[in-house]
């Protein structure tokens, strides 16, 4: 970053005097700026101006003639128009050519044979080549630079189609977390956190240590036969800023979540709660707390029989799971309170997980779950029919209460 506006700003001053100077005194200021830049200025000066390497060498050598001669050699000026002419002009087809292979999609031809390939300077200057355009990596880049090109990484802002309810499902949901937290009764928001390799891997991220003495690490991410992958599985109290997460070994399924929240009453929600008889339950639109999930609403049935709590599931529309309260306010600080750590031991995961604080006083405990959750559980319409669930009157689909069987 600090390059790039070290480039703009050379490039501003250069544009503002350009039109003052003649051609030796434009060479000879952009040697004297490649000089002040010291190591790989030359490269940064030609960058900003568009000069060739070769003339902003020529300037340095000028600048170190002795001032006798540079001022014999003042005197000279070479006639305007001199030089080898802008390849653009002798080519007055190739920018036309090079922005087909940049954007064939819109420019040029669909079928471009770079579409699909890294379009770096030299498959560019090659292709080019190939099509009767001799030119070579650097000048490429020169052209793209000149016209406006950079190189950027995609960046996530569109959402595609939104479901029309959107809105109004949000809507739904907070006002019932509105009266669940009036009438003192829990409401809380679950998600399964991203998996992570266990194991001395890369974490992404930067932690404090010692000049020169970074934390060792595998070279490659092919998961250990031994330790596995963790699967933490969170649970976030919307009322008291708490959360539970519990780390699975196994699978994750709509057992290991439902597990969870019972995990999470035992250990915090009923101390904080003694006298509940409700909970609200928010939570994504898939994963293995999909609405869609047999087994989900089974394992909420027993969840409600054990602890004769009625529950009421609230889920968001698809493709807003990034709404959900949980990722910003409970995974979002455990990922930056172990950035940079190397997930070792599916124990080190759970004291990294737990000794997450915030200054607005977040607490988290977790623990391991070592139960192996089997997959493709099949739930008959027998076991379907016998549930006590109740769906909302609107979209029922995605808001209903399962109530204790007696």
């Amino acid at each position: 970053m600090q390059a790039v506006r070290l480039v703009t700003r050379l490039r501003r001053k250069y544009r503002s005097l350009r039109t003052e100077m003649d051609e030796r005194m434009r060479r000879q200021w952009a040697a004297s700026e490649a000089l002040d830049l010291g190591w790989g200025g030359v490269t940064t000066v030609a960058q900003a101006t568009g000069m060739s390497r070769v003339t902003i060498t020529a300037g340095l050598r000028e600048l170190r003639q002795p001032a006798k001669q540079r001022a014999l050699e003042a005197t000279r000026v070479r006639r305007p128009g001199g030089g080898r002419r802008a390849i653009t002009e002798s080519d007055p087809e190739l920018l036309a050519a090079l922005e087909a292979l940049i954007e064939p999609g819109t420019r040029g031809d669909p079928e471009s044979p770079l579409r699909w390939t890294c379009k770096s300077t030299f498959r560019l200057a090659d292709e080019l080549t190939r099509q009767d355009h001799r030119v070579g990596p650097r000048t490429v880049a020169r052209l793209l630079q000149r016209e406006g090109y950079s190189l950027q990484a995609n960046h996530k802002t569109r959402e595609g189609s939104s479901h029309p309810d959107r809105n109004a499902q949000f809507e739904y949901i907070s006002t019932l977390v509105g009266r669940y937290q009036q009438r003192g009764q829990p409401a809380i928001s679950v998600d399964t956190k991203k998996k992570e390799l266990v194991g001395d891997f890369k974490n992404a991220g930067r932690t404090w240590r010692r000049q020169g003495q970074p934390e060792v690490v595998r070279m490659h991410d092919f998961q250990d036969p031994v330790l596995g992958k963790a699967i933490p599985y969170g649970v976030y109290d919307l009322a008291n800023n708490q959360g539970w997460v519990s780390v699975g070994i196994n699978h994750d399924t709509a057992q290991f979540a439902t597990n969870s929240i019972r995990r999470w009453w035992t250990a915090m929600g009923s101390r904080r709660f003694p006298r509940a008889t409700d909970l609200l339950i928010t939570a994504d639109g898939g994963g293995s707390n999909s609405p869609r999930s047999r087994l989900w609403r089974l394992m909420l049935q027993k969840l409600a029989d054990a602890s004769g709590l009625k529950l009421t599931v609230c889920h968001f529309p698809p493709g807003t799971s990034k709404w959900n309260k949980i990722e910003h306010r409970l995974f979002s600080f455990i990922t930056h309170n172990w950035r940079g750590r190397p997930l070792v031991s599916h124990q080190a995961i759970v004291s990294l997980i737990a000794s997450t604080t915030t200054r607005t006083g977040l607490i988290v405990r977790a623990a391991i779950d070592r139960k192996r959750y089997e997959t493709e559980v099949k739930v008959t319409d027998d076991q379907l029919a016998r549930l006590r669930i109740k769906p909302h009157g609107f979209h029922g689909d995605w808001n209903y209460t399962i109530s204790p069987r007696p």
